[in-house]
């Protein structure tokens, strides 16, 4: 835990000021309270889902949290001149363009049912959901690390890295009294475990411990273009453009992605998000984010299993 927090107060020592930190957190509440109040997300912008202007009401929501925070952060650090960089622009429209189509993507929804309609349709459906980011988010993302990245060195932090490995398994470890509690509340039984039952085993002829593995894999890759999204292009990436700044916009977009979620998800990604910026900052890497991201997930998924079944 040491590693953990002369990291952080490093991060804090060159990047923290008052002014910054407290409009970018008047910012969030205003975001959340917008949110949770009209039910922004799961009432306005997944009303359009299966149409091709979804992904455009996406793209105006993530685009608005990132370039406002961005704004604030180019404000207080006096630094205009961020907004006249082409590799500033380049690197946020890629960013914003794939995960803004990753989000509102439905393709898979005609392709599952052309290739298995009826009972293992829904079981296929959500599989492909998680997988269709390897088109959304890994394939752009690939493309503009070989073809556009001014000084690619590594695939934004996906080289496996040992540092801080033993700090990750212990925050890790940490987690699991909070999702044993959260396990217990009602919105969280409502979203979770994320598998529920197609009678796809049937379909196949194998047993339901098999189509609720290879959901479970499918469900816990989907981490892994997140992971390299926002700490390893907008953090890792965008620091070369930032510096340590990157963190504080990604923060803010990170937990805009969680909208349709428990509100206590989407606050608590905030101090995740953060937390796990300042350590891919410092080890130039998202392989213990990933650990962490995974972990979690797969933590909550079993919990849940356990309170339901």
């Amino acid at each position: 835990m040491k590693a953990l927090w002369r990291d952080l107060r490093t991060h804090l020592q060159t990047d923290f000021q008052p002014d910054l930190y407290g409009a970018v957190a008047v910012w969030l509440v205003l975001l959340l309270t917008v949110n949770y109040y009209l039910d922004l997300e799961d009432s306005y912008i997944d009303s359009f889902q299966g149409q091709p202007i979804w992904p455009v009401f996406y793209f105006g929501l993530y685009a608005t949290c990132y370039y406002v925070s961005v704004w604030l952060w180019t404000h207080f650090c006096h630094r205009p001149d961020i907004w006249r960089n082409r590799e500033f622009w380049t690197r946020s429209l890629t960013a914003l363009i794939s995960y803004s189509i990753y989000s509102g993507f439905y393709a898979h929804s005609e392709l599952s049912r052309q290739l298995w309609d009826g009972q293992a349709f829904v079981f296929l459906y959500y599989c492909l959901h998680n997988l269709q980011s390897l088109l959304t988010i890994v394939l752009p993302l690939y493309l503009f690390y070989r073809f556009a990245d001014p000084q690619p060195s590594q695939f934004y932090g996906m080289a496996p890295k040992r540092k801080g490995l033993v700090l990750y398994l212990t925050l890790l470890a940490l987690m699991v009294p909070l999702i044993t509690w959260a396990s217990f509340q009602p919105d969280f039984l409502a979203s979770y475990p994320t598998y529920h039952d197609t009678s796809a085993n049937e379909f196949f002829g194998v047993p339901e411990w098999v189509t609720t593995l290879i959901y479970e894999l499918c469900y816990g890759w989907d981490f892994v273009p997140t992971e390299l999204l926002f700490r390893g292009f907008l953090v890792i990436g965008m620091s070369r453009v930032l510096g340590s700044g990157a963190i504080l916009p990604m923060i803010v977009w990170y937990c805009a992605i969680h909208f349709g979620r428990p509100v206590g998800e989407a606050v608590s990604s905030i101090f995740g998000g953060y937390l796990l910026g300042v350590l891919a900052l410092s080890t130039r890497s998202i392989w213990g984010g990933l650990l962490i991201h995974i972990g979690i997930a797969w933590g909550m998924e079993i919990a849940a299993f356990l309170q339901k079944y």
